[in-house]
């Protein structure tokens, strides 16, 4: 009975050592995504509160560079490129920092989204952008640091900090309009090459009707004669389709172009069918 009780107890100490109490984050994280034209905008960031506390000039000094939340980094990534401060900013993810002061901020887009906090050593080539945002007291307090997506456009938006009585906003551009007329004039200008070759593959593949396939090919090599794959593609749709001649002169075309190429794969390939078809 005593090693019984042993046990038990035992069992009870293990699963105790492995139990972990769950509370509530003092500065909870928050995720917001946004489109904004045709591209996708996400913000991550972690909100403290004012609880009682000054926080400008007090809890955040003034003229000291920020992590601009609490916890890791906030975080910006854009799917597309974008316009900050006179600068184009690559696709992908920027932590956010900022310098406070009484009449303006100064926000910086930093390209290591890495850091927990401030880098330890900053490095200044690695600020994509910056801006001077000027500074708006707020009529009430701002309790949780909130960060938002305001007077959104097609083609811009602007990146609103507040908390306390303060709230500072940051332009940002995004180019709508370029790639609106770029797939105005893809969608306009027809199929491409690559539409074409992949459509007249799938019909000989599937066994479709080959006399589409070979119009299809056609194009497709006519859009790009650089490519001495299209070419094998148009020998086997020729040869399905009964074209022996048409399938030959593909295939030959397409090893001089695999042979200049230095691809083997492709140079084995059309010597076996040009063989089959009795051309070597």
């Amino acid at each position: 009975m005593k090693k019984l009780f042993l046990l038990v107890c035992v069992a009870l100490v293990s699963v105790g050592g492995y139990a972990q109490i769950q509370t509530p984050a003092p500065s909870p994280f928050q995720k917001i995504e946004q489109k904004v034209g045709l591209t996708d905008v996400t913000l991550e960031y972690s909100r403290p509160a004012m609880r009682g506390r000054v926080i400008f000039d007090g809890l955040v000094p003034y003229g000291k560079i920020w992590r601009t939340g609490a916890n890791a980094n906030t975080k910006i990534t854009f799917s597309d490129e974008v316009t900050i401060g006179g600068k184009t900013l690559k696709a992908g993810s920027y932590a956010i920092y900022t310098k406070p002061n009484a009449e303006n901020w100064e926000v910086m887009f930093y390209s290591d989204a890495s850091n927990w906090g401030t880098p330890q050593e900053w490095d200044d080539a690695k600020v994509a952008a910056t801006v001077k945002a000027q500074v708006y007291p707020m009529p009430m307090n701002i309790e949780s640091f909130t960060m938002s997506f305001d007077d959104i456009t097609n083609d811009s938006a602007v990146l609103g900090i507040l908390w306390e009585k303060t709230y500072v906003g940051v332009p940002m551009k995004f180019n709508t309009d370029k790639k609106v007329a770029a797939s105005i004039d893809q969608v306009m200008s027809g199929p491409g090459a690559n539409d074409y070759y992949a459509a007249a593959v799938y019909y000989l593949e599937s066994g479709k009707d080959i006399n589409k396939a070979k119009t299809w090919i056609d194009k497709a090599v006519e859009l790009r004669s650089d490519a001495f794959w299209y070419f094998r593609q148009q020998s086997l749709i020729y040869a399905k389709s009964g074209d022996k001649k048409g399938a030959i002169k593909a295939a030959q075309k397409s090893l001089e172009m695999a042979k200049a190429a230095g691809n083997d794969d492709y140079v084995a390939l059309n010597q076996k069918s040009l063989k089959e078809w009795g051309a070597m």
